[in-house]
């Protein structure tokens, strides 16, 4: 019997990534020309390019391409590299140049794409005693995050990926541990966080069996102080074949169960970016599984030139969502990394977009927040722009932050048409400043306590 190709077994409903090495013989993109199709290969060099035939069979229309927003959202798109970095790389593929030269330029072009935007593998990292906890950032007193080795990729990759750097193979970028003990122990240590995050990647990439391995240790009755396990996930909608037909399916609900019946509330963190991906069948059956466990889901995403960038799509995300019994959490503006100069949205324009749609929704779906940035200061929410005879501001309020004195105090920014991010905002005055000030070290409450001693 003659094995099957990818694509086949792709087709047939098992999941199999299809990668760069694919990209040439997707029949659905033989449509576009040659040139283009070598430009995405020169992009996808650089980012991460993963996709599987749910998303190819179920969620892009091919008649409209390249316009159609999962297109965008999955395909790598010419744009996503600037002029010089494309050029350089379409020549020398144009050229046949090797598997090693096309990997130092590459390299090149992903440090000057801020790789670890937020300072991640900084402020974030937590120490005990001078040693770094790999696969662990700790950015607020109340929750921590965690990077478990075997979740460290996606069923699909997000074009507009503010971690693509965990998905480029360079170890240096990386974040992930498989040291549940040290996580424990941590969190034992610190009786101020009631939270945390498991992330990635995408956690629900592993096998059922993996992920109760390092859930089990944290539903010790002596980490009673964690009321709150979040997973941070895109598969219900790029995989929600996980939930309903994967071979260990049931059993990954049962895994959510048994973390529910300990006590714990468990938020899926979902993932939506478009109402596309709540359309089928399946993805609406995966989310009903999950809510019949006792889990909690909470929908955010990121705000997307190209994707998402207009308010009937949001309108239509949130009215879904709810309908659907999630919860709109978080319209996040796109990070300042990788491809940002191709996703991003002016904030003047975010901020149009979100309350254009969040005035066309019920109160059930105002519990959204946004447009927020996740700086390394903390998360900053754009609540409006006020229009002054001699200036404009935007007015701002930290949702999060490192320094919980400034959690919910409004503060202003000079208006800018411009800015997409953070750091591109000036103070209005010397009052302000402070807001604006990086953090250069942060510490949090611990306890003498250990786990033997309780």
């Amino acid at each position: 019997m003659t094995q099957k190709s990818s694509w086949e077994n792709c087709v047939q409903g098992v999941y199999q990534p299809l990668t760069l090495r694919q990209l040439d013989r997707l029949p659905h993109l033989q449509r576009l020309s040659p040139d283009l199709r070598l430009a995405m290969k020169a992009v996808a060099t650089v980012l991460p390019f993963r996709v599987n035939s749910y998303v190819i069979d179920q969620l892009i229309d091919w008649d409209a391409i390249p316009d159609d927003p999962i297109f965008q959202l999955t395909f790598p798109q010419p744009g996503m590299l600037k002029k010089p970095h494309l050029d350089r790389l379409y020549s020398l593929l144009k050229a046949g140049a090797s598997e090693e030269t096309l990997h130092h330029v590459a390299q090149k072009i992903r440090a000057e794409l801020n790789p670890h935007p937020g300072a991640q593998m900084t402020l974030n990292v937590p120490s005990v005693d001078g040693q770094r906890l790999a696969g662990i950032q700790h950015s607020y007193a109340e929750t921590v995050l965690f990077f478990p080795s075997p979740g460290q990729t996606c069923h699909a990759y997000c074009t507009y990926c503010f971690r693509w750097a965990q998905f480029v193979g360079d170890d240096n970028l990386k974040m992930a541990s498989s040291e549940v003990d040290t996580l424990k122990t941590y969190l034992a240590s610190h009786p101020a966080v009631t939270d945390l995050l498991v992330t990635g990647g995408d956690p629900l990439i592993m096998k059922a069996s993996v992920l109760f391995r390092f859930l089990e240790p944290l539903l010790d009755p002596r980490l009673e102080h964690l009321t709150t396990i979040r997973i941070g996930t895109k598969s219900l909608a790029y995989w929600p074949q996980r939930f309903v037909t994967d071979t260990d399916a049931d059993e990954l609900l049962g895994v959510f169960e048994r973390i529910v019946n300990a006590g714990k509330h468990l938020a899926i963190m979902a993932h939506y970016s478009h109402p596309v991906e709540l359309s089928t069948r399946i993805a609406r059956e995966a989310v009903q599984r999950i809510q019949r466990t006792g889990a909690l889901i909470r929908a955010q995403a990121p705000l997307i030139h190209h994707v998402n960038d207009r308010v009937d799509v949001w309108r239509s995300l949130w009215k879904t969502e709810v309908h659907l019994g999630i919860i709109p959490y978080y319209m996040f503006q796109a990070r300042d990394t990788g491809a940002h100069h191709y996703f991003s949205v002016p904030l003047t324009q975010a901020y149009q977009i979100f309350r254009g749609a969040y005035r066309q929704v019920s109160g059930l779906a105002r519990t959204v927040r946004g447009p927020v940035m996740s700086t390394e200061l903390g998360k900053v929410l754009v609540d409006g722009i006020v229009e002054r005879r001699d200036r404009s501001m935007f007015v701002l309020r930290f949702l999060q932050a490192r320094n919980a004195d400034w959690v919910g105090r409004p503060f202003f920014a000079a208006y800018d048409s411009k800015a997409t991010w953070f750091s591109e905002l000036q103070p209005i005055n010397e009052e302000t400043q402070e807001f604006f000030t990086p953090i250069t070290k942060t510490s949090w409450p611990t306890s003498v306590q250990t786990l033997e001693d309780a």
